[in-house]
């Protein structure tokens, strides 16, 4: 049964689901003519909004591209790959091999999403090297999944915004609804968090595993074709050679970041934000690769994938701007946000604040994004309605996980690293957003009714 729905989603994603670049053109068209009819603003206007926001996500594209440069390079050196290599050998068979890169990923991506983006692509690879008949579409799209959790983890954006003390910034984040930090115990950490994130871990691996294609429909990719060109060895001979081939450059890059995050973890505890989490890629790649023309090379082979990244972010963050363009006070995230508040009960507000954070992160994906679009909305509503404001917060922040599984938004530094397109994946990521939907939905019902909430 489940394999024939998840080959019903992945005939009908491979029939209408277009390029993702033609994909986030036609989510600004539409975003734009449903700017155009709720604010009322003039279509110049409108263009002008849209303009200015293009370039918004300048400094988060660098980053996300990093993610994918740093993060592969590293996995490409061969201590590294050494230790890859020994995980996907405890895949036997296509099922294992499912599971194996499935609860890899839920894990990686709970502890920092960065960091479960890019091994979870990576180990996909080298488990469709190693075992023999594995679906390679269903293996990227199972590794992709795991990231349904991340914002319900220790890197979430929303959770740790609300956990950082600041009067000031919590009131105009929350519209005024909340003035002292929630500790993470509240969020993260609750009972009816770590009752969706556990169901998920279990759950999914086996969903993922149910999906596989038979035999005669399997796409298996050549083993030969994932494997790594490897550098002729240069004997250096000048003085520059010599250099380039030398430990002692990169040792000296080692030592300074070392003592660096020793230092920033020292004052800010295991805080991993995207910065630090590259600057951990970047240290440790040149520790692995030894010498730096190694590292040079690794890196350059690392960034033939964020084609997609550096084409299509700047879409996105137009797509973003036309959102939250109010030249009258309302912007279409607004409209939307305000419609769930409209419906709901104190008992129903967490489960439609997450239905309509979903909404809103499949024109909006970004976590800090659609904090900054809801949060003001949501949390006052929350407030209102006698909702606790940690439960609106991670209701707010599941929702922004959730649609990421149909965005292929964040998929694309997953999609870089296999080589493999949107198409390719999504269908059966569909059937990742129906179960992790029932799950989560299922949890904020109960924490409406006032079960599984912190003590």
């Amino acid at each position: 049964m489940l394999r024939k729905l998840s080959n019903g989603c992945v005939h009908l994603v491979n029939r209408f689901l277009p390029d993702p670049f033609l994909f986030c053109v036609i989510l600004t068209v539409l975003v734009f003519a449903g700017s155009l009819a709720v604010t009322g603003a003039g279509f110049v206007a409108t263009v002008a909004g849209w303009g200015k926001g293009i370039w918004n996500l300048l400094a988060f594209s660098m980053q996300m591209a990093l993610v994918l440069v740093l993060g592969s390079a590293l996995a490409n050196a061969r201590i590294v790959k050494g230790i890859i290599d020994k995980i996907a050998g405890i895949a036997k068979t296509p099922t294992q091999g499912i599971v194996v890169v499935t609860v890899v990923s839920v894990v990686c991506c709970w502890l920092n999403w960065g960091f479960g983006l890019v091994i979870g692509a990576i180990l996909a690879k080298e488990i469709a090297r190693q075992v023999k008949g594995i679906d390679y579409r269903l293996l990227i799209a199972s590794a992709y999944t795991g990231f349904v959790v991340w914002h319900a983890g220790i890197s979430g954006s929303i959770p740790l915004a609300l956990a950082t003390p600041g009067e000031e910034a919590l009131l105009k984040a929350t519209g005024g609804a909340l003035s002292e930090a929630i500790p993470t115990s509240m969020t993260i950490f609750s009972p009816y968090n770590i009752l969706a994130c556990v169901i998920i871990l279990v759950g999914l691996p086996f969903i993922n595993a149910k999906m596989h294609p038979s035999k005669e429909e399997t796409f298996v990719v050549d083993p030969e074709l994932l494997k790594e060109t490897e550098e002729d060895k240069k004997i250096p001979v000048t003085p520059a050679e010599k250099l380039e081939h030398s430990p002692i450059c990169s040792l000296i890059i080692v030592a300074a970041g070392l003592i660096f995050l020793v230092n920033y973890f020292m004052n800010n505890g295991f805080n991993l934000t995207l910065d630090i989490v590259n600057t951990i890629f970047l240290v440790l790649g040149l520790l692995a690769h030894k010498t730096p023309i190694n590292y040079v090379h690794a890196i350059a082979d690392a960034t033939k994938g964020t084609a997609g990244i550096i084409l299509q972010f700047p879409f996105y963050a137009g797509i973003m701007a036309l959102m939250t363009f109010a030249p009258n006070g309302t912007s279409l995230a607004s409209v939307i946000s305000t419609f769930f508040v409209s419906i709901s009960t104190r008992v129903t507000f967490p489960l439609f604040s997450f239905l309509s954070a979903g909404i809103v992160n499949f024109f909006v994906p970004s976590g800090g994004g659609q904090w900054a679009v809801q949060g003001p909305i949501m949390m006052p509503a929350g407030l209102e309605l006698g909702v606790d404001p940690s439960l609106t917060g991670m209701a707010i922040a599941w929702g922004d996980a959730w649609t990421n599984m149909i965005q292929p938004f964040w998929a694309l530094p997953a999609l870089g690293i296999a080589g493999l397109s949107a198409r390719d994946i999504m269908g059966y990521c569909v059937i990742a957003l129906l179960f992790s939907g029932i799950v989560v939905c299922g949890c904020f019902l109960l924490a409406g009714f006032g079960f599984l909430l912190p003590f």
